[in-house]
């Protein structure tokens, strides 16, 4: 009988060596560097390359998918049925004020500190182990095993679309990035732009807004937010101080000739967590509202302070809860606002698996109409639900008691993960119960010690799942 847990430990020091070399490469999508090898960037596709060249080391057949993706796969029985392990090498941009330089990992009281090293770099180097384990010690199995990895997971999954018009996509399977135990069902999302309309009102206004910007990615909470005014701003500065205190928010603010930088630190999060951050984008706006600015300003700043703390859309009047994943979120997580140019806040909305689409989104479309803006653009995704009787996820539940002695409840998730592209995906992984989940986070971080455990968990599912 196989002892897992021992099994990884035997090659942990190996297992961490790998992982640091991954951590290392600033995965973050960046198309200023973009080219038909590496589409989603030049460190994109050099992380590609490094767990490419990890699976051919160990013998398995790889594949690169035109940047997009690739995968190792152990087993080439045409006619068997093949499980996925589906996991990306894309990370966020490393906000924030960090204790040690987020692309230099580092070990600090028993965890890896750096940006990946939850979400999903560890999670995958952890799956990617557990099937050397099995390859290594030569089990028989009767179905083939792919490890799968995307490039763009963090910022529209378009990898895993492409992979799938190239490749088969596996039908059954897990992603390694979220919880364990197991998570059975995915809420769906709303990718929405709200902006102005092009014609303003005139009227008389004291100040100008310049610009406002907070955010850089939709699927995370903004931790600053800046604006830049103009006009007599003597009181701006002694109003602005008064707010920050009363908020309990870092700010900070510089003139500049004729015009005043306003700044607010708020704290990061996941987008399907908005809660647990702190918006600076709609605090900022909270502010900037009581002003009186221009017309287009006035009321783009009115939208968005309205969504300040409505974590679950009661005020665009979409809210709805089930019981399998719980309460829609709203997460204002990308506002621009230019004089000449762009203006939208960018939400991302985390729908339960039994939100009605088209009643939701009617709903939205006439709210945000209502406080004089326009929806410029949408795009959903539908959620995604395994029944918990189905016998994959039986294995996996079975796989992760018997490594951990713990009860295998099935979960649910806001977030969105690669397992909605296999007809019985789950998200298996990495974070355990009861631990801080620090991705999109500064100083985010994974324990060693969970490293180990999930990779013995991954070593027995993956060999319970091809035997």
């Amino acid at each position: 009988m196989v002892n897992w847990y021992e099994e990884v430990l035997a090659r942990k020091d190996q297992l961490l060596d790998d992982l640091f070399g991954l951590l290392k490469i600033e995965s973050v999508k960046d198309e200023t560097t973009a080219s038909k090898q590496s589409p989603m960037g030049e460190k994109v596709g050099e992380a590609l390359d490094y767990v490419l060249e990890l699976s051919k080391r160990i013998g398995l057949d790889t594949k690169d998918v035109d940047g997009y993706a690739g995968h190792g796969q152990y087993g080439n029985n045409e006619s068997a049925d093949t499980i996925g392990i589906l996991c990306h090498v894309d990370v966020v941009p490393a906000t924030g004020d960090w204790t040690s330089p987020p692309f230099e990992p580092t070990m600090r009281d028993g965890k890896i500190f750096a940006r990946g090293a939850i979400d999903d770099k560890g999670p995958t180097m952890a799956a990617f182990y557990g099937l050397k384990i099995v390859k290594e010690l030569g089990l028989p199995i009767r179905k083939n095993v792919r490890i799968i990895f995307g490039t763009d997971e963090e910022s529209g999954m378009s990898c895993m679309r492409y992979y799938q018009e190239k490749e088969t996509m596996p039908k059954v399977g897990f992603a390694p990035d979220a919880d364990f135990p197991i998570i059975h069902a995915e809420k769906g999302q709303m990718n929405v732009k709200v902006t102005v309309p092009t014609v303003e009102k005139s009227r008389a206004y004291e100040y100008e807004l310049i610009s406002f910007q907070a955010g850089s990615r939709i699927n995370m909470v903004p931790e600053k937010a800046t604006a830049i005014l103009s006009g007599n701003f003597g009181n701006v500065k002694s109003s602005f101080e008064r707010f920050g205190v009363q908020e309990k928010v870092n700010y900070e603010w510089k003139e500049n000739g004729e015009a005043i930088e306003l700044v607010v630190f708020g704290k990061s999060a996941h987008g399907m967590e908005p809660h647990v951050g702190k918006n600076a984008g709609t605090i900022l706006a909270s502010f900037l509202r009581t002003l009186n600015v221009q017309e287009a300003a006035k009321t783009f700043l009115g939208f968005v302070a309205e969504l300040h703390n409505d974590f679950e859309g009661e005020g665009l009047g979409i809210s709805y809860r089930d019981d399998i994943t719980g309460s829609l979120t709203v997460n204002p997580g990308k506002i621009q606002f230019e004089k000449d140019g762009e203006v939208g806040a960018f939400l991302n909305i985390r729908c339960p698996v039994t939100t009605n689409y088209e009643s939701t989104k009617d709903k939205l479309y006439k709210r945000v109409e209502e406080q004089g803006l326009v929806v410029a653009e949408y795009r959903q995704s539908k959620p995604h639900h395994v029944s918990g009787e189905d016998p994959m996820i039986l294995a996996l539940q079975k796989a992760y008691q018997e490594e951990t002695g713990d009860h295998p409840t099935l979960l649910s998730t806001g977030g969105g993960t690669y397992a909605r592209f296999m007809e019985k995906g789950v998200a298996y992984g990495a974070s355990f119960p009861g631990k801080e989940m620090t991705a999109h986070q500064q100083d985010e971080y994974i324990e060693v010690e969970d490293l180990v455990k999930a990779t013995a968990i991954y070593a027995r599912a993956i060999y319970e799942l091809a035997k």
